[in-house]
């Protein structure tokens, strides 16, 4: 089974940007134009994109609108899944009609379950569940807050909601190119149904091998940020590692 790698376009205030641990004062700006990198990475021969709104997810709604549409309107029949700020059916009506292929909803899912599972009943195979933890805890609200629920906890709690797929970041690792918590990723996709994307932490090819040994096991795909911003992961290297 391939591994289905998503290269990470974050947006900051309209810029291309990677945070340190998710710390909005630890940004580095890798671009002022969101569409190009969009571009970019769709040359690059990815068949998805990973856009999060930053500011969004701090603001609780949609903050770079400009530049998601923008991506959108640059990469045509390239899939996009977009998280960050989408805590309402309005938001993910808006953003499915725009042209997003799937909606990542995250601190909804721990604060507002009613409305995480009638999105994913209203778009089946079109939203998929953010689950960020910090020592295995779930955090929320652009990570500001660490909660008491156990990450494993709340991915079975919706586990027969129909969502596509759960995104488990490991907040400690996240923009750190230190690697991929691998177990904790591994343990949580064989903890439940939903197939899991591993996001944080990739500093390598070793990475992208490791995923895809296990790729069968309840690990659909990665996102990758900074190893490919700042070049430590070559797009088609990382591409043949995921078809292995």
């Amino acid at each position: 089974m391939a591994l289905t790698l998503y290269p990470a376009i974050d947006l900051k205030a309209g810029q291309v940007v990677r945070l340190k641990r998710g710390d909005m004062a630890e940004a580095t700006i890798y671009g002022a134009d969101p569409a190009a990198q969009g571009r970019a990475w769709a040359a690059a021969g990815f068949g998805w994109l990973h856009v999060v709104d930053l500011d969004g997810a701090f603001a609780g709604r949609p903050a770079n609108a400009e530049a998601v549409r923008a991506i959108l309107a640059a990469v045509p029949g390239l899939p996009v899944q977009l998280g960050g700020g989408i805590r309402s059916m309005a938001t993910v009506e808006a953003w499915l009609a725009a042209g997003v292929r799937r909606v990542i909803i995250g601190s909804a899912a721990l604060k507002d379950p009613d409305f995480t599972r009638a999105a994913c009943r209203a778009f089946p195979g079109r939203v998929a569940l953010g689950i960020d933890a910090r020592g295995g805890m779930v955090a929320t609200e652009g990570w500001a807050e660490v909660s008491t629920m156990p990450a494993v906890d709340l991915a079975r709690a919706f586990e027969d909601a129909g969502a596509a797929a759960i995104i488990y970041t490991d907040i400690d690792r996240d923009g750190m190119l230190g690697g991929v918590n691998l177990e904790a990723t591994l343990a949580l996709a064989q903890a439940v149904r939903v197939p899991v994307i591993a996001s944080g932490g990739v500093a390598s090819i070793v990475d992208v091998e490791a995923l895809a040994k296990v790729a069968g096991q309840g690990i659909e795909g990665v996102i990758i940020g900074r190893a490919l911003y700042d070049g430590r992961v070559d797009p088609a290297d990382a591409l043949r590692a995921a078809r292995v």
